[in-house]
Parts: C-alpha cells; sequence; structure tokens
C-alpha cells in the first residue's frame, strides 16, 4: 500500500486520478448508451459512486482524516448549498411568470419585432450588455433568457442555438463588468487590481466574443426562420390562454430595477415571484384560477390546453417537482466534490500538474487543464477559482509571471467553462432555467469553448505578456 502513498503520506496521484477517470467513464457511457440528454437524470449515481470510490481508496491506504473530511464538506457546502434555494425559486419565478403573461407577453413582442436573421446575435448581445451592467449571469439568463429561448423556439431556431447565443452573451459580460463576483474573486486571489484584470481579460475575450458572433449571425442569415403562418398560429394559441397586454412587461421591468441596484440575488428572484404571482390576478382577469390553483401549479407545474399543440410544450411549466431532481444532482456533486478535498485526492493531483512546469505556455496550459478539471471535480466556479489560483499564484511569480497572467487565466477556464459541465451548478441552473439540457446547448455555447482556447494561443504569441526582470524567468 506504500506505493499508493504520496512522499507527504498523502494519496498518491495515482491512486487520486481513480474517481475522476471513473466519472467520465460513466458520463461517456451514460452519452452512448442513454444519449446525451440522460446525463442529468444518471450524472447523480456517477457522481455519489465515484465520491464513495474516493473515500474507499483514500481509507484503504490510511489517508482519511475526519478532520480533513468535515473541511473537505464545509467548502463545498458553502459554495452549492447557496444554489437550492435559488433553484427553487427560479422554478416558482419561471411558473408565476408563464402564468401572469409576462413570458407569452414577452414572446408576443418579440415575434412582432425581432428580424428571426438577426435574432441569435440580437439575443447574444443584449445578454452581454444586461450582463456587464448588472455583474450577473444567473439573472440575465434567469429573465431575459427566458423569453429568447421561447422566441427563438416559436422563430424555428434550434433550442440548442438559442441557449448557446443566451449563454454566451451572458457570461462574455459577466465576466468583464466590474460588478461580477467572480470577476471580482479571481482579481482578488491573484492580488490584481480589479480594473488592470478586466483590460487584460479583454484581449483573450474579446476575440472569442467576436468569433461567436460571428457565428451566430451566419447561422441566423442562412437559417430557415418560421413561416408567418406559423408564427400566426402561435400567436393566436397565446392569445386563447393569456390575455397579453403591454402592461404586464412592469414585472420584469422593476426586476431589472433591482438587478441594476444589486439587491441580493434570492431577494430578487423572491419578489420577482412574488409579483408574477400577484400579476395572475391583476393581468388575467379572467377568474380561472384561484390562489389554491397558484399553489398547486407553483409546486407540481403548469401545461396550458390550447388547439396549438407547439404552445402547449413552449408553455408548459414543471414548478418545484420539476427541479427536485436538479437539485438532487447539485447535491451528489457536492458529496464528490467534499470527498475528493477531504480525502487529499484533489490536492495530490493539482500538485502533480504543477511538478514539471517550467515553460510559459506549458504553465498556462496547466492552468486551464486544471482550471477544468477543478470545475468537474468540485462542481463550482468559486471554489475553484479559489484553488486554483492558490495552487499557482506561488509558481507564476517564481517564473516571472504576471499575476494578471493568472487571474485571466483563472477566467477563462473557470467561469467561462462553468456553464457548459453539466454537474456543475452554473450547468444545471442554466439546463433547467432555459429548459435545455447542458449537452443540448453545449455545442453551441461558442464564447464558453473558445475562451480557453484563446488564453492558450494568446500566450503562445506572447501579446502583451511581460515578465518581471527582478525574477529569473524562464523563456519559451
Amino acid at each position: 500500500m506504500q506505493y499508493f502513498r504520496s512522499s507527504e503520506g498523502g494519496v498518491s496521484w495515482q491512486l487520486s486520478a481513480v474517481p475522476v477517470v471513473l466519472l467520465f467513464i460513466s458520463f461517456a457511457l451514460i452519452i452512448i448508451i442513454e444519449g446525451p440528454v440522460a446525463i442529468a437524470d444518471h450524472a447523480p449515481y456517477a457522481l455519489l459512486l465515484s465520491g464513495i470510490v474516493s473515500l474507499l481508496l483514500a481509507k484503504g491506504v490510511g489517508a482519511v482524516r475526519r478532520r480533513g473530511l468535515l473541511l473537505g464538506l464545509r467548502r463545498s457546502a458553502s459554495q452549492i448549498l447557496p444554489a437550492i434555494p435559488m433553484l427553487l425559486l427560479i422554478a416558482m419565478l419561471a411558473t408565476t411568470w408563464m402564468l401572469s403573461g409576462v413570458v407569452p407577453t414577452l414572446i408576443h413582442y418579440g415575434l412582432m419585432l425581432l428580424d428571426p436573421k438577426w435574432f441569435l446575435v440580437t439575443a447574444c448581445g443584449v445578454c452581454a450588455v444586461v450582463s456587464v451592467l448588472t455583474g450577473s449571469s444567473w439573472s440575465t439568463i434567469a429573465t431575459l433568457g427566458v423569453a429568447f429561448i421561447g422566441i427563438g423556439e416559436v422563430m424555428g431556431f434550434h433550442p440548442g442555438w438559442t441557449a448557446g447565443a443566451i449563454i454566451s452573451g451572458a457570461y462574455f459580460g459577466d465576466k468583464v463588468s466590474p460588478l461580477s463576483d467572480t470577476t471580482v474573486i479571481a482579481s482578488t486571489t491573484c492580488g490584481v487590481d480589479l480594473f488592470k484584470h478586466i483590460r487584460f481579460m479583454t484581449i483573450t475575450t474579446v476575440p472569442a466574443m467576436l468569433v461567436a458572433m460571428l457565428i451566430f449571425a451566419v447561422k441566423g442569415l442562412s437559417g430557415p426562420g418560421t413561416p408567418i403562418g406559423e408564427s400566426a398560429g402561435m400567436l393566436a394559441g397565446l392569445n386563447e390562454v393569456f390575455t397579453l397586454s403591454p402592461w404586464v412587461l412592469l414585472i420584469p421591468a422593476l426586476t431589472l430595477v433591482m438587478i441594476a441596484f444589486r439587491v441580493n440575488t434570492l431577494v430578487v428572484l423572491g419578489v420577482s415571484a412574488l409579483l408574477g404571482a400577484v400579476g395572475i390576478f391583476v393581468f388575467q382577469p379572467d377568474g380561472s384560477m384561484g390562489a389554491m390553483d397558484v399553489l398547486r401549479a407553483v409546486w407540481s407545474g403548469f401545461t396550458p390546453v390550447t388547439s396549438h399543440e407547439s404552445v402547449n410544450e413552449l408553455c408548459a411549466t414543471g414548478g418545484v417537482l420539476g427541479i427536485l431532481p436538479v437539485v438532487f444532482l447539485v447535491l451528489s456533486a457536492m458529496v464528490f466534490g467534499s470527498m475528493m478535498i477531504g480525502t487529499g485526492m484533489l490536492e495530490s493531483l493539482t500538485s502533480r500538474l504543477t511538478r514539471s512546469l517550467h515553460k510559459r505556455t506549458s504553465i498556462v496550459t496547466a492552468t486551464v487543464a486544471s482550471g477544468l478539471t477543478l470545475n468537474a471535480c468540485t462542481a463550482d466556479q468559486y471554489l475553484s477559482i479559489m484553488l486554483c489560483g492558490n495552487m499557482y499564484r506561488s509558481h507564476y511569480r517564481r517564473h516571472g509571471m504576471e499575476a494578471c497572467l493568472l487571474s485571466r487565466t483563472l477566467e477563462d477556464s473557470v467561469s467561462a467553462t462553468s456553464p457548459i459541465i453539466p454537474w456543475s451548478s452554473c450547468g444545471v441552473t442554466q439546463a433547467s432555467v432555459l429548459g435545455v439540457s447542458t449537452m443540448t446547448y453545449l455545442p453551441f455555447c461558442f464564447f464558453n469553448y473558445l475562451t480557453p482556447l484563446m488564453a492558450i494561443i494568446v500566450v503562445h504569441t506572447g501579446y502583451k505578456i511581460r515578465r518581471r526582470h527582478h525574477v529569473l524567468a524562464v523563456a519559451e
């Protein structure tokens, strides 16, 4: 068993890699056997199995300590558990905004005003601007994103394309906003001035965003769009169930005001859901729903009955019960992250990655790989940024590399990729909010996977990369 112990008495990196390899093999088998959509259903069991395996392996070599396990649980839980009430409130908001007519009205005006050829570019650009102003990709997606996903479906766009445009724009804006929590965490973890961090980050994020916008423009110009007759049928179906009035847009307007004033996210979602519930009785005065009917719809979901089947599918909501499988996935990811941190396996893996790194490009590439690995293991972007930053900070300093290069690479590899990991808190939240599985929208989140690639390309060219002369740096 000594072979599987590290020189410091912990678990060797070879043994530490087993649970991670097992997890990825499990996901690959799920995709091959059941298809990509089944990831959300089966991922919790793969995460729990891998977590149990990590604990058993560490116990087998005598590397399990109660204090370490508790520390791992605290670290993982403190970052992931706050997502659960947020998910429940989002489920309530989605139902009340649908029943009050907010989403149907936004879809109605979107169909009337938006040009299908420029829809994807518009969705991406608007979400980017709102995220810059608010600093919150989650709030942007939970409000504007829900409306855009419905408009895109009616216009005939594959939901993956629409979700990809929404998420690309929202996460670009989140990354370059001085109001963003991940931007602040990345800069402070590395000891970099916030605005210097943002300026340095635009070198990789702006080219990635321009490429993504170009792809969305080409798709929009060549896309089929929805025939006029089909759009007219959808509008008629919406009018069968909902009273569509511009006054109902006061609800999202008040929500955006709260976001602009940096009101706590949970408060914004809770108040917005409550406004939607009140709006059911104010803006849909047909008397068909009482208070108990609204409560039942919020709990178990709502499916309208119209003569247009696509309207029924578009306006259906799952309620709180529909979000519970997502909560189970989040808790399972927390257990896996706790085990990997608590047993010391995560530290063993990351130490191995940094041991033989000397050249600039290899160090940045390893940082990107570590960020992705930590995102997959901890299922949380905040924890991944802090762990990865602390792990590489002295390494960058020792090799004469600027701290802002590390802070930028952390955002490029962690913040940008968090929504495309199916079991991460960001991935499960955006999938549940938009009603599109992570594996469905992943291929179309061009900004999110172009950014880490851009980080490696830019550092390889040496553009704007300066070495600190008072430290012996290793040239490429």
